[in-house]
């Protein structure tokens, strides 16, 4: 079965991986978190007719170049509604998704996985019949996403628990920073991180605490 095709490319001041699909096939693509740079996204989706832009959450690195982009595809804005609290910013998205729904790019197609506690809006994109999946700050090689509150630290446990760690050891995540990593290659760090008492912990975290 033919794979969709995954760009990958460090764009703005802090170093967010904005990601492009594209279906080999019928040259559809969609462009994923358009934080910065709009001539480098425009060259990562060279060769391909865009279909969306998908959004993984609406914090300012991961959209600074969403109305520039917007503008240049002419294509809808697809995201969670959920709420976009704490840092994040309001963005009109044309079509709402959530967890479970499915998104076609050309002849592939990709899941919908809803991961709050980073933010409220924060979804992962699992590409379907495939091992890899785009997450956005929901978890990084390191640790999972920063969090404001107790009730966000609270809320990222509960989706390592209830969504990362159901996927498959050979799952590949790409997080919005730094490097992509093997789920199975952390799952006993993750593991044991959510068996330890964090009190009323909150903000960065790594495996190690």
């Amino acid at each position: 079965m033919t794979r969709l095709q995954l760009i990958h490319r460090q764009v703005g001041p802090w170093g967010m991986n904005t990601y492009a699909l594209i279906c080999p096939e019928t040259k559809q693509s969609v462009l994923i978190d358009p934080g910065d740079d709009p001539q480098i996204l425009q060259e990562m989706l060279a060769g391909s007719t865009a279909v969306a832009i998908l959004l993984t959450h609406t914090h300012p690195d991961h959209i600074g170049a969403l109305a520039a982009m917007r503008q240049h595809l002419g294509v809808p804005v697809v995201g969670h509604d959920g709420p976009h609290e704490p840092a994040g910013q309001a963005v009109r998205l044309d079509q709402a998704v959530q967890d479970g729904d499915t998104f076609q790019v050309g002849k592939q197609a990709l899941r919908v996985c809803y991961a709050p506690g980073h933010i409220g809006n924060q979804v992962c994109f699992a590409l379907e019949n495939d091992h890899r999946v785009i997450v956005g700050d929901t978890i990084f090689d390191g640790g999972p996403g920063k969090t404001w509150s107790v009730e966000g630290f609270n809320t990222t446990c509960q989706t390592l628990r209830n969504v990362v760690l159901t996927w498959s050891d050979d799952t590949i995540c790409y997080p919005g920073h730094g490097p992509s990593f093997r789920l199975g290659d952390r799952r006993a760090q993750i593991e044991a991180f959510l068996t330890k008492d964090h009190g009323d912990f909150y903000g960065d975290a790594t495996w190690e605490m």
